[in-house]
């Protein structure tokens, strides 16, 4: 499964990286292709591409604020999530996004 999610907190620091990384990690150890776009102080990082968003079964928004260029997804499947769930259960949340893709199948 292909994964594309954007994170991004109020801060926009420490939340927002680790979020990312969960995020990364917990897909990965579950065998999916995963890319996670940092909106943070500095602005966007790791931004994803047409191709990675065109190609995602699903999109991850964990956010505490208002994502930027979330016209992107439009007619994509997203999970929205504040960022503390990525953070403190990224396996959870990687499980509940094959759970709505496969129910959509």
């Amino acid at each position: 499964m292909k994964i594309v999610g954007v994170a991004a907190c109020t801060v926009g620091i420490a939340h927002t990286y680790i979020a990312q990384e969960k995020l990364e990690n917990a897909g990965q150890k579950a065998g999916h292709e995963i890319h996670v776009e940092t909106q943070g102080t500095i602005g966007t990082e790791n931004e994803l591409t047409e191709t990675q968003i065109k190609e995602a079964d699903i999109v991850i928004l964990a956010a505490d604020v208002k994502v930027a260029g979330r016209e992107r997804f439009d007619g994509k499947r997203i999970i929205e999530v504040p960022t503390e769930i990525a953070v403190k259960s990224p396996n959870k949340l990687i499980k509940k996004a094959v759970e709505v893709i496969e129910a959509g199948k």
